[in-house]
């Protein structure tokens, strides 16, 4: 792969990890900034020392990847919130105490079935100035609008931390907003909010009333509303009011990259501003004439896209990749692709955590790469079959390239993507181009009714094509484990093969079989360990006890109801590389690893003369609590979130009476023991 040894990509790559170590290590911002400027001072040091030699040392190369590797570290650092003086985490005192904030609306999410959701910039705390974002979750009151970006709320209510999963293998919310600087969140019913009379016009603000307008100007035009939420997720990047059944039809499908703006959309753009350009002389002029209108035209789609991370990102990401199509030379397509990794992360180096971004360049990457080894290996005579091998090569480079990414998130894998793709492709760029047209014109209050009528229809015949794909769901391979070592083996392996292909040889051949041979040991080695642990669990299920007994692979479950297709079970099985050997009734007597666990539940029965090393408490009992501490002398108590919250805090003032630990699963999270 010459694209490495070049020295860009080798910068990157470092930069990247300089990202990566700053994230978990944590360094100082005054550590960070001293090791940028000592690697810089040595670095001049050694340039004007050996400046007169004809072949420059190696220790020049490392000190560059040495500088951006604490360059990586610094943006890092520079960029976390958290660490500026007046952020509002700086300012919590750890008690649950009513607090005013006073909040300005940055970004609305999708809302969730009870409350609107939005990121919000905070102001002020307490009258103490604040910063920092935060998601606010309103209870909105049936039949009142939302608000618009760019409000000033005044907002009575309690700062909540984020905090972990409260059960194994469950997807970590805490970490995801983490990741976007959100690192707490209020609820606030509409009674403890007050409206400010002002608003911050940005550029935001405005993108936000732009997008309005136009999905206001189609609603009165009689756009369906089922096919303009499509158009307003497929275009304008905005999935709250697109229904769960139709989500769950583009994921089953492998379309679901359709209903968020990313690389595809941009690239389609990119692609076919290129198409309606092409007329142009190829003079210096024209040329630069075309790169001028690429750049106005995309950063213009960003603006009516709402300016969202993804969208920027994606625009941005495009931008490099028109500069290397300008450049007209195939290895600065490349080149360019890591110029703009490496000039968004050095503004965003969070998003190096994003899924989108993880994808899009991934995706992007193998296209670029691998298309063209797939595309030569056939030749069509025809323009038919050119323009069906070219969409099936493109599709499947970019798919090699992410469903190691996709599995490893999502855990399930559409085999119809091929159909998926044949079908939705060749009609999507017609799509885009007319939804952009609509949404253009919409924007200046004209609506023409022909256009819209064709736009909609093609949603419709789109969603329902999607529909008829997703219901062969046997074709859907779920549950699939996948954990970041086998990942970044099942990359390695792709990448040697494609080499291998590429240019065969016995060099190639071997380390291509080679990496077969490590990924085989890596999903072994991991299978092995699971095999050889034991975990007793008691999950964290509201009203409800389920507790689980996991020894290697098999997972025998205890509980009252049937559990096995509950999420939180097939979340614990999949990270566990498990699956259910017995379901049973949930008993009052259970053994672990040669350790009696009693389960106390609304009956408060128990033997006298039992003694018992873990008891559970479940179904809120009515029983003298310290009497049966003092039976008992468990060596823990836990309380699962079956019981009430008052028969929790009994519990636990009593247990701290008897100097014996005592774990809630509703405040702490689910209990194991290994």
């Amino acid at each position: 792969m010459k694209t490495l040894q070049f020295p860009l990509s080798k910068i990157t790559i470092v930069f990247v990890f300089g990202i990566l170590y700053s994230f978990y290590a944590n360094p100082t911002p005054k550590w960070a900034l001293l090791a940028v400027f000592l690697c810089v001072l040595i670095f001049c040091i050694s340039y004007f020392m050996a400046r007169k030699d004809f072949v420059q040392k190696i220790y020049f190369g490392l000190l560059v990847y040495l500088i951006f590797f604490f360059v990586g570290i610094a943006s890092q650092v520079f960029h976390d919130d958290s660490l500026q003086k007046h952020h509002y985490i700086h300012q919590l005192d750890g008690t649950n105490k009513t607090q005013m904030l006073e909040v300005v609306l940055k970004e609305r999410l999708k809302p969730s079935p009870s409350t609107d959701r939005y990121v919000a910039e905070l102001k002020s705390l307490d009258n103490q100035k604040s910063s920092g974002k935060i998601l606010i979750n309103y209870y909105k009151p049936k039949g009142s609008k939302s608000f618009e970006i760019g409000t000033n709320l005044q907002l009575s209510t309690t700062i909540v931390r984020n905090q972990a999963p409260k059960n194994p293998g469950q997807f970590n919310y805490a970490n995801y907003l983490s990741h976007k600087s959100i690192l707490a969140q209020v609820y606030v019913a509409s009674d403890a909010i007050k409206i400010g009379v002002s608003k911050d016009r940005n550029l935001i603000y405005y993108s936000d009333q732009l997008r309005n307008r136009i999905l206001e100007n189609l609603k009165n035009a009689g756009f369906r509303s089922t096919e303009l939420n499509v158009v307003a997720a497929l275009i304008l990047g905005q999935q709250q009011d697109i229904s769960p059944e139709i989500v769950h039809d583009y994921q089953f499908a492998g379309a679901i990259h359709i209903l968020s703006v990313s690389g595809l959309h941009v690239g389609f753009i990119l692609l076919f501003l290129n198409f309606l350009l092409s007329p142009l002389s190829k003079n210096k002029f024209n040329s630069y004439l075309k790169l001028g209108i690429i750049f106005t035209s995309l950063w213009g789609f960003a603006l009516l896209a709402g300016l969202s991370p993804s969208v920027l990102r994606s625009v941005t990401m495009f931008s490099f990749v028109a500069i290397g199509m300008h450049l007209r030379r195939k290895t600065n397509v490349f080149h360019t692709l890591l110029v703009s990794i490496f000039f968004i992360l050095l503004f965003e180096p969070a998003f190096v955590f994003d899924v989108g971004f993880q994808l899009s360049y991934i995706s992007l990457f193998f296209i670029l790469w691998l298309q063209p080894i797939l595309a030569d290996l056939w030749i069509p005579k025809h323009k038919i079959s050119t323009y069906i091998w070219d969409i099936l090569t493109v599709s499947f480079a970019a798919q090699i390239g992410a469903f190691p990414l996709s599995i490893y998130y999502f855990h399930q894998f559409p085999t119809l993507f091929f159909v998926t793709n044949l079908i939705i492709l060749p009609g999507l760029g017609f799509i885009m181009a007319l939804g952009v047209l609509v949404l253009t014109l919409a924007a200046f209050n004209f609506s023409p009714h022909l256009l819209i009528k064709t736009l909609e229809g093609t949603i419709r015949l789109l969603n329902g094509t999607i529909n008829w794909v997703a219901s062969f769901e046997r074709f859907i391979i779920q549950d699939i484990a996948l954990n970041s070592t086998m990942l970044l083996s099942l990359y390695l392996l792709i990448i040697l093969i494609i080499l291998w292909f590429e240019k065969p040889n016995y060099l190639k051949m071997t380390a291509a079989l080679g990496s077969i041979i490590l990924f085989q040991l890596v999903y072994f080695t991991t299978l092995k360990a699971i095999e050889n642990e034991q975990e007793f669990v008691v999950f964290n299920l509201k009203k409800q006890s389920i507790i689980g007994c996991r020894f290697g692979k098999k997972l025998d479950l205890y509980s009252a109801k049937p559990v096995m297709k509950n999420k939180m079970i097939q979340s614990y099985l999949i990270a566990n590389f498990s699956e259910i050997g017995q379901e049973n009734p949930l008993r009052n007597v259970l053994y672990f690893n040669n350790q009696r666990i009693y389960v106390l539940d609304s009956s408060a029965v128990y033997p006298n003369t039992i003694k018992a090393d873990l008891l559970i408490v479940t179904k809120s009992p009515r029983i003298n609590i310290e009497r049966l501490l003092q039976k008992m002398q468990p060596k823990i108590v836990v309380a699962d979130a079956s019981n009430y919250k008052s028969v929790i805090d009994a519990w636990k003032a009593s247990c701290k009476k008897e100097k014996i630990p005592f774990h809630a699963t509703a405040e702490k999270g689910f209990y194991r023991l290994k």
